[in-house]
């Protein structure tokens, strides 16, 4: 580290005046520089960032630089937390003392350090779930020295807004957070429906992200949605209250471990025959989130409106086509219709254990 140079600015008093006598050359005050060491330890990551999928591993960076004169020291600590969405508390995930060690809460039995040397402090997560997601921070602790870095874990996947049956504006946060669950996802990050946008996703309701705010895309400016003069992007209602405000919400999911599909039946099926018919084929009824995985991440197109678990219809379009999403490639929304109406097939997800 570059010394850091200590500027003391000394005035003469009258016990000088033999010096100056001595040295007339010196003015009545003196630069005194005096060095002191830097700090003797750091922390770094090569990538702050680091992209998987659900299922997967992904190993998080983080490399120590420690001063060769520093002696060594067993009681070094190690610790990885998780920060919230909205960074004002961390989620303990791996601590290493020597030999010491612990994971804690969902992480048990899925995180280790990677360890390829003494000064490797890489931590590697195993079988991701969709709530690994977020920023984790990796912290040293020697002695009197410490040192920290943030990495990104991302996840491959998709974003998609969502309301219940209920209809548009019935969710609080804490709703909202159950909603987009039972459903196979999460509440989406900013980041997410950032990227989203980008990719062209425009929505002109407001749903909850994982941060507590409320906002919505819009890359084709028109009066409903902010006025037709202002410019396209994420449209920000800021932080809401989260048990006496309702909106939609904005879901994420990944990729998923099974098989996604449409049931060929003879006839058409009222949504409790639905249900039993998934059932029957050794299978549940699919969940919105799967069939948004299945369009985004696979590809799955079908023309066939179809009963899914929240009592919604919907069919995936990748393919755009007369009759079938001409104008786009979607998961068309035919709404939450009568669940005795016998008009519809179903879609089924098979889980691969």
């Amino acid at each position: 580290m570059i010394p850091v140079l200590i500027c003391v600015l000394i005035s003469l008093s009258a016990a000088d005046n033999d010096l100056d006598t001595l040295y007339p050359e010196l003015e009545d005050s003196r630069t005194i520089y005096v060095t002191e060491n830097g700090p003797q330890l750091s922390v770094m990551a090569e990538e702050t960032k680091v992209v998987s999928r659900r299922g997967g591993n992904a190993t998080l960076p983080c490399k120590i630089q420690r001063d060769q004169s520093l002696a060594p020291n067993r009681k070094m600590r190690i610790k990885w937390t998780k920060l919230t969405p909205d960074y004002l508390k961390e989620e303990d995930v791996f601590v290493v003392m020597d030999y010491h060690k612990r994971s804690y809460g969902s992480f048990h039995g899925r995180v280790h350090l990677q360890g390829s040397s003494p000064m490797d402090a890489s931590l590697v997560i195993t079988e991701i779930t969709l709530q690994d997601y977020g920023r984790y921070k990796c912290e040293v602790i020697d002695g009197l020295e410490d040192g920290t870095v943030v990495v990104s874990l991302d996840l491959e996947g998709v974003i998609f807004p969502y309301y219940p049956r209920l209809g548009r504006y019935n969710l609080n946060f804490y709703d909202a957070v159950r909603a987009c669950h039972d459903q196979d996802a999460i509440v989406a990050s900013f980041d997410q429906l950032f990227d989203a946008w980008r990719g062209g996703m425009d929505w002109c309701n407001a749903g909850w992200l994982n941060d507590g705010t409320v906002q919505y895309p819009v890359t084709n400016p028109r009066e409903p949605c902010g006025g037709k003069n202002t410019v396209p992007g994420i449209r920000n209602y800021g932080l809401r209250d989260k048990d006496k405000n309702h909106y939609d919400v904005f879901c994420f999911t990944s990729h998923y471990k099974g098989r996604f599909y449409y049931l060929i039946h003879p006839s058409k099926l009222t949504y409790d025959e639905a249900v039993r018919a998934c059932q029957k084929d050794g299978a549940e009824i699919a969940k919105v989130g799967q069939m948004y995985a299945a369009w985004k991440l696979l590809g799955y197109d079908r023309c066939d409106a179809g009963w899914l678990a929240d009592g919604s219809v919907r069919y995936p379009i990748s393919s755009p086509r007369r009759r079938c999403s001409p104008t786009e490639a979607a998961v068309r929304f035919s709404g939450f219709p009568d669940k005795k109406h016998k008009l519809y097939g179903v879609y089924c997800f098979k889980g691969h254990n």
